[in-house]
C-alpha cells in the first residue's frame, strides 16, 4: 500500500501513520529500528528502499528516506507513506523536502524516528565529509556510507580517516567479510608460519583493496604492497608472503577465486561481489563501535604503493 501526502507536515504524516495502526493494524509496533537514508530525489531513491526491504526482513525497522529535492523552489514536504507489501517488513515514509527545507532533514526527521529504538543513518553515495557531524548523523547511533559509490572513492576512504568517530562503517569494508574469511582461515592450515609480507593487488579506484591492504597490515603488523591493476574494479589478487611458500588468492573474473597454498591442493572460493543489501543487513547487525575497522582505517597510511600490475587473464568485473 502507498499512500501519497503532497504538501504536508510531518504531524500530518505521524497522524496518518497512527489511523494505520488503528483501522487495520497496517503498521506493526515491533520495529527494532530506524533507518534513516539520506540521498537526493533521483533514481536512487528506489534503488535504496530496495535494499532496505530485503534488509528489514532480518531487522524490522522503520525507513525514513530523507530526499533533497531543488533548492530553488518555494518550501514544501512532499511525504509518502509506503506499508505492507511494499515496504518488505518494514514501513517506509519518503520525505521529499524543497527550497530552504532541503537543508532541515534533521527537523523533518525527529518527529518521526521510533522512541527508545536505535537510529541508523545510511548515505548511499555522496556522504558528507564528517558524518559525526552533519545534523543526520548526529542523531545516529550507526552511520553507514559507500566510498565506492562516491564520485572519487579514494577521496572519500581518506575522508573516513580524517573524519572517524565510533559508529562509523563503510560498505567498501562491509564487501570485505569473504576475503578476510578466507585468508584467515587459510593461515589457520599448516604450516603455522609468520606472514613476512603481502601484495594485494586491485583497481586504482578500489576503495575495498585499500582497506583489505591496510588491514592485512594492522592484522598482521606486516609491510604491504598494494598494487594497481590495470583492467577492471575491485580486488583482483591477494598473496601473503611465508619462508615456505605464499598462500595466494586470485580472482581474475570478480566472481570466483583460487585459493593456493603450500601442501594444500588448489580451491576455489565464492568471492561475488556482494549486493549492497547483504552489506547493509550486515551492519544493521551491530550497533557498537568497530574496533577493527577503525583500526584498519589507522593503517591506511602504512601501505606502501607499488607499480601497476601486469594483466591477469580475464577482469575484475565487479566491486569489492
Amino acid at each position: 500500500m502507498i499512500i501519497d501526502l503532497p504538501s504536508t507536515t510531518t504531524s500530518q504524516v505521524n497522524k496518518k501513520l497512527v489511523e494505520l495502526r488503528e483501522s487495520g493494524g497496517a503498521v506493526a509496533l515491533g520495529r527494532v529500528l530506524t533507518l534513516v537514508i539520506v540521498t537526493g530525489d533521483g533514481t536512487e531513491v528506489e534503488k535504496a528502499i530496495q535494499a532496505a526491504n530485503d534488509a528489514s526482513r532480518e531487522h524490522p525497522c522503520r525507513v525514513i528516506v530523507v530526499a533533497s529535492g531543488a533548492r530553488q523552489a518555494a518550501p514544501r514536504l512532499d511525504a509518502q507513506i509506503r506499508v505492507g507489501g511494499d515496504a518488505g517488513a518494514s514501513e517506509v515514509i519518503v520525505l521529499r523536502l524543497y527550497g530552504p527545507l532541503a537543508d532541515e532533514g534533521a527537523g523533518s526527521v525527529v518527529p518521526l524516528l521510533l522512541p527508545d529504538a536505535p537510529v541508523v543513518a545510511w548515505w548511499p553515495s555522496d556522504a558528507p565529509e564528517s558524518p559525526a557531524k552533519d545534523p543526520i548523523g548526529a542523531l545516529s547511533h550507526r552511520r553507514i556510507t559507500d566510498a565506492a559509490a562516491d564520485g572519487d572513492p579514494i577521496v572519500s576512504l581518506q575522508k573516513r580517516v580524517e573524519s572517524y568517530a565510533d559508529g562509523d562503517t563503510d560498505l567498501a569494508w562491509t564487501r570485505l567479510t569473504s576475503w578476510r574469511a578466507v585468508l584467515a582461515a587459510a593461515l589457520d592450515l599448516p604450516p603455522h608460519e609468520a606472514v613476512t609480507a603481502a601484495t594485494v593487488t586491485g583497481a586504482a579506484d578500489s576503495p575495498s583493496t585499500d582497506l583489505l591492504a591496510a588491514w592485512l597490515a594492522s592484522y598482521l603488523g606486516i609491510p604491504v604492497r598494494r598494487v594497481e591493476h590495470p583492467r577492471g574494479p575491485g580486488i583482483v589478487s591477494a598473496v601473503l608472503e611465508r619462508p615456505s611458500g605464499n598462500v595466494e588468492i586470485v580472482r581474475p573474473d570478480g566472481k570466483v577465486g583460487t585459493l593456493t597454498q603450500p601442501g594444500q591442493p588448489d580451491r576455489r572460493v565464492s568471492l561475488h561481489r556482494r549486493e549492497v543489501r547483504d552489506c547493509l543487513t550486515e551492519e544493521l547487525r551491530r550497533l557498537d563501535p568497530d574496533e577493527i575497522y577503525e583500526a584498519t582505517l589507522q593503517g591506511l597510511d602504512e601501505i606502501v604503493r607499488g607499480e601497476p600490475a601486469a594483466e591477469v587473464a580475464g577482469s575484475a568485473e565487479a566491486g569489492s
